[in-house]
């Protein structure tokens, strides 16, 4: 052995520094600042989320409606055509229900428009015979005002939207239509393609299957939850133009159509649709009484439909937490508007199926967490 060898081996180690433990209060920063980190960037992504509307807003609905038109473009597909043909015909067709639904509402409500000053007269004298409620709302105001030093609360109320702001306005919304067609084409037109590129990224064979069945819950979910509530609402509006027009409303048909939009955006749509039918009613009947008669006969079909129609349909395995369903409407109506509320039940449904294949035993969210959607259990 040379001398250097052995000098070598002759040095010692050093010792070993143990470090003293970390006090209670150290543990506390260490954890502490984790959460911040998390919660900045939370704040961050939703703060990128909301400057992003214009972009994301019609992106994130093409990807809703593509996965709900997906296993159509799948049926064709399955006759031997070409992805990028089953994408156009399913994207022309979902374009042609949006003009015929904007065809059917667009002559009657340009009849109620015009219509507008003399329905307003006719709002004003049912309106009296709310004077007695209208004093009681005079005397809280007078108490909120001498409660407030009398400076009382200011309520400016502008023009509305003139003719150049809608010149101006009128681009942008094209443009918001295009990307929408545009991601909704090259979203179902590239689905299988993406699918294939995300799990050859994943290089463990578990994590591919997880995600396989994340792929495959999401396609599922979102499409049966989107077709159902579809039908469902189609047949809803049906009924409430039918009921409308039996008791005489005029423009039943129309209301019906309004209903059959608005109970897309749960909790919020029926809420709009009352507040609707109840001033087409003080338009339509004498009375005030007889003017609640179409809230009373929306309010009993939409009651149907929500306890016994949809949970028939959709069943057990699509059954959200109602106060899920609620924070998700909310956060997205907050950030997006109406087609935040449109892409709200949706959006949980994604991350319903993502929880349940990532990370197991985190989907207290719904009702039937144990259930797979193609009937096994997990």
């Amino acid at each position: 052995m040379s001398s250097r060898s052995a000098a070598a081996t002759s040095r010692k180690a050093p010792p070993m520094v143990r470090l003293p433990p970390k006090s209670n209060f150290e543990v506390l920063l260490a954890r502490g600042a984790q959460v911040a980190v998390i919660v900045i960037a939370l704040v961050a992504a939703v703060a990128a989320i909301s400057a992003g509307a214009y972009i994301l807003v019609p992106i994130s609905a093409g990807i809703v409606i593509g996965l709900m038109l997906g296993p159509v473009a799948s049926r064709l597909e399955a006759h031997n055509m070409r992805p990028g043909i089953s994408a156009l015909i399913v994207t022309v067709l979902f374009l042609l229900i949006l003009l015929a639904c904007a065809l059917a509402i667009a002559a009657p409500l340009a009849l109620w428009i015009e219509r507008l000053p003399q329905i307003w007269t006719d709002l004003k004298t049912q309106l009296r015979e709310l004077s007695g409620p209208l004093e009681a709302v005079r005397g809280m105001r007078d108490q909120l005002r001498e409660f407030t030093g009398g400076k009382g609360i200011a309520v400016s109320v502008d023009d509305g939207m003139g003719v150049e702001s809608m010149m101006a306005f009128a681009p942008a919304v094209m443009g918001q239509f295009l990307i929408f067609f545009a991601s909704l084409y090259f979203f179902v037109a590239t689905r299988n393609q993406t699918r294939v590129a995300i799990l050859s990224m994943c290089f463990s064979r578990r994590l591919r299957w997880r995600v396989a069945h994340v792929f495959r819950d999401v396609e599922t979910l979102v499409s049966k939850y989107l077709i159902s509530i579809a039908l469902i609402n189609v047949a809803e509006g049906a009924t409430v133009g039918l009921a409308l027009w039996l008791i005489g409303v005029p423009s039943a048909a129309m209301w019906g159509a309004v209903a059959t939009v608005t109970n897309f955006v749960v909790f919020v749509g029926p809420a709009v649709m009352v507040a609707i039918l109840f001033a087409v009613g003080l338009m339509a009947f004498d009375t005030l009484w007889g003017s609640l008669l179409p809230v009373g006969v929306y309010l009993f079909i939409n009651m149907l439909e929500a306890q016994f129609v949809t949970p028939m349909v959709i069943g057990k395995t699509m059954t959200l937490n109602p106060f899920a369903v609620l924070l998700s409407l909310i956060f997205w109506i907050w950030l997006w508007g109406p087609v935040g509320g449109f892409i709200a039940v949706p959006a949980l449904l994604i991350a319903y199926a993502v929880a349940r294949n990532i990370i197991p035993g985190t989907v207290w969210w719904s009702d039937g967490a144990e259930d797979d959607p193609a009937g096994r259990t997990s």
